[in-house]
């Protein structure tokens, strides 16, 4: 028997708990985390293999940043397998995971650990859990000022006595979109992963008389299962999936877990015996696919959400609610899977639909991104009791979109934060959250995250107070179809991903243009005219909040006209515009061109993705992003300056209301650099920085061994002291976005300067933000 203490106490190491422990830990915080199976990562981990998606996956630069973006980076880095669907992780994601519990101070780590117990001190107060550690006899009790559950059946927050709920709530307790008409106890199921190799040669498969014998194809191709969709391509070694073999009621999926799982065996089997066996087509092109590895470990969806000071409702994401106590965003679809998977009729509406881009469904579902509060995350019985994950206090409405990976990571770093700051400022858990929620998020901006309704006024960053200069500028001008870029290691730059074969005007489509300082007297688009006659296209020029206002009615229209376009193919049409301040051309900030639909007229896409300007198309009310993010072809006229060296201090660290980054003009001979300088001089201890790259897309997107072309490779930092510029670090193969540089001695300085001697690709230096300290 051992009896340990610590500040914090994770229950639960998959990435939101994971997140939420190392974050506690950073700030300060003695840390541990208990974990009840050998890995840490939960359905992300090799032994279920959910790949982690987020809110990249449905809007531009939406990646999330901050502790799982380090992860998310050193994965692609290390890894020599591609990143596909379901059932391709290995055992790489486990090791970056367990190396940077091993290589942060103050956390100590319980793998193979499971929580048995819970002690409190008093009706709202948490003293310690009991746990057992798994093939070492022994009986655990781990003492704590805060407690984070993060086990997604909220075992702890249960055992405290907290509140809970599972299931559908009714559409007339808050009148949610998607709440049915009677509460139910459904809930979305779980799901188990294959992994399927080439041999080279024809490989038998013999079912088992066990498994769950399919003897219908219209099982699969009539009711949303697509095998399809994952593939037996050409060349591809490796096949994985399918998230829809899919188990949850009738059995209780916290109480009859192993039922589900043996379920889910007998049935993932019998969707290979009938790819290996039965399906006319597939079984020829599967011939020499031998099965791999099967999970025996279900990646659960839902069970218990524990009650919070604050109860997400669908209308949260929905409308974009603003929350003063933002520490995470989402942007995932409200994506509700049907109760019982494979034992249900049909699958999910989306696969029913064949993933349609455009329809009422999509709609309705499509959201963010949006802000995700921390009092949802607080617990309303016990004040020293967390939750992060899929166990947070939300309806089941809301939990269709908070509850997917990339999101939960991020919550979970926001209530580590929260836990430490708390603790080191000696409040309870509601108190720091009422009185102290500035600092938290000034200090989540820091630590490399996201907040869309906050940005950086930290009054230590000195950087605020410089005066900023580069070595250079780039300006743009816009992009053409043969304008060359580097986008090496994009998978969906490759295939693009398009829903239609060509880019036609089938729809409404909108490319945002980033605006400097300067007016713009002129626009142009690349066009083909596939008719034999002179056609027109709409035009207009929107003024737009941010790179995801997708909204076209009620905004504010600065130019329309109709382009005329001659027959024939690839002609710049141009459209004199002359906008400027006074006439609600914004400073600093974007504006949209959209075309109006037009079947005979086809908008090129351009050989090059301009950084923080994409395009989006029309899917009945609203726009969504088009094809996966890229950029149409479009010049603006003059060249815009929105790429300025001050942007470093915007506050921002990625493409929002701006671009926010300074770029350098990729045709200077100068070694770029950018500088920072003071009136008066300062003491500087430490630098940080990040630099852009792995935000665009999903981490799916991104290949193995990836270094995104943008980030900066081999840099260096000077600061002029006594009339001379001395050399403070050098950094050589960095692939991160962030990095935090700890000076070796205190240095005082009124300039200094960051010099990018190589990118891994990209002609132009490029930094989101320079912080000092």
């Amino acid at each position: 028997m051992r009896t340990e203490k610590f500040d914090v106490v994770v229950c639960g190491g998959g990435l939101a708990g994971f997140c939420a422990a190392v974050a506690a830990a950073r700030n300060g915080s003695k840390t541990a985390i208990v974990q009840d199976r050998p890995v840490f990562g939960g359905n992300s981990s090799s032994e279920v293999r959910v790949t982690t998606h987020g809110s990249a996956a449905f809007h531009s630069y939406a990646r999330e940043t901050g502790i799982i973006s380090e992860l998310l980076i050193e994965e692609r880095a290390r890894n020599h397998e591609e990143i596909n669907e379901n059932g391709w992780t290995n055992s790489v994601w486990d090791m970056t995971m367990y190396d940077m519990a091993m290589s942060t101070p103050n956390l100590e780590v319980f793998l193979n650990t499971t929580v048995q117990k819970v002690n409190k001190l008093n009706e709202r107060t948490v003293d310690s859990i009991v746990c057992h550690i798994l093939n070492a006899e022994v009986e655990l009790t781990l003492q704590g000022k805060v407690f984070i559950d993060c086990t997604g059946d909220g075992i702890v927050a249960d055992q405290a006595g907290c509140e809970w709920r599972i299931g559908e709530e009714s559409y007339d307790e808050f009148k949610e979109p998607h709440a049915p008409k009677e509460a139910s106890m459904n809930v979305m199921g779980s799901s188990l992963h294959f992994k399927a190799i080439d041999m080279g040669k024809p490989v038998p498969y013999e079912a088992p008389d066990w498994i769950n014998h399919y003897e219908d194809a219209s099982f699969f191709y009539k009711h949303g299962r697509p095998l399809e969709t994952t593939g037996f391509k050409e060349n591809d070694r490796y096949r994985g999936g399918y998230w829809w073999i899919e188990i949850g009621i009738p059995w209780d999926t916290i109480h009859e877990n192993e039922d589900i799982r043996h379920e889910l065996t007998r049935h993932t089997l019998g969707v290979w015996d009938w790819i290996k066996n039965k399906d006319p087509e597939l079984k020829e092109i599967a011939k020499n696919y031998a099965l791999e590895w099967i999970g025996q470990v279900p990646g659960k969806r839902e069970s218990r959400r524990i009650m919070g000071r604050y109860l997400m409702t669908e209308h949260d994401p929905l409308t974009k609610k603003d929350f003063k106590d933002e520490v995470a965003f989402g942007g995932w679809n409200v994506d509700l899977h049907t109760p019982g998977g494979l034992l249900a009729p049909s699958s999910e509406p989306a696969a029913m639909e064949g993933y349609k881009v455009v329809s009422d469904f999509q709609r309705k579902t499509l959201c963010g991104p949006y802000a995700i509060p921390l009092n949802m995350m607080i617990s309303k019985d016990v004040d020293n009791l967390m939750m992060a994950g899929r166990n947070v206090s939300a309806t089941h409405a809301a939990l269709g979109t908070v509850r997917v990976m990339g999101t939960t990571a991020i919550m979970g770093q926001g209530v580590g934060t929260a836990a430490a700051i708390a603790i080191n400022q000696g409040l309870t858990l509601p108190e720091v959250a009422d009185q102290q929620i500035d600092i938290i998020k000034q200090q989540l901006l820091r630590d490399g995250c996201f907040l869309l309704n906050t940005k950086n006024n930290d009054p230590k960053d000195l950087a605020l107070k410089a005066k900023i200069k580069g070595s250079s500028e780039a300006s743009c001008t816009g992009v053409g179809p043969n304008t060359i870029g580097v986008h090496k290691g994009l998978m969906f730059w490759k295939t693009q991903h398009q829903t239609a074969k060509s880019d036609k005007l089938t729809e409404r489509r909108g490319q945002w243009i980033a605006v400097g300082t300067k007016p713009i007297d002129k626009v142009g688009v690349y066009l083909t005219n596939n008719s034999n006659e002179v056609q027109h296209v709409v035009s207009k020029i929107l003024k737009v909040d941010d790179i995801w206002d997708y909204s076209y009615e009620g905004s504010k229209e600065l130019a329309e006209t109709t382009l005329e376009i001659a027959p024939g193919e690839s002609q710049w049409v141009q459209w004199e515009v002359n906008l400027n301040q006074s006439n609600g051309l914004p400073n600093n900030g974007y504006i949209r061109l959209d075309l109006l639909k037009n079947d005979d007229v086809e908008w090129h896409r351009a050989g090059k993705i301009e950084p923080g300007q994409v395009c989006g198309f029309d899917i009945g009310d609203r726009m969504r992003r088009y094809d996966h993010g890229i950029s149409m072809s479009y010049s603006v006229s003059p060249a815009q300056n929105c790429y300025s060296p001050e942007n470093i201090i915007s506050g921002y660290t990625r493409p929002y209301r701006h671009t926010n980054l300074w770029r350098s003009d990729e045709n200077s001979l100068e070694v770029p650099w950018i500088e920072l300088s003071w009136d008066v001089a300062v003491n500087i201890s430490q630098v940080e920085l990040t630099f852009p790259g792995n935000i665009l897309r999903e981490y799916h997107a991104y290949e193995s061994f990836y270094r995104d072309s943008q980030c900066a490779k081999d840099y260096s930092v000077e600061a002029m002291i006594d009339g001379e510029w001395k050399e403070l670090f050098k950094v050589q193969g960095n692939y991160q976005r962030q990095r935090k540089h700890q000076l070796k001695e205190n240095i005082q300085t009124d300039r200094l300067r960051l010099t990018i001697h190589s990118t891994h690709g990209d002609p132009s230096a490029a930094v989101y933000e320079l912080r000092c300290y």
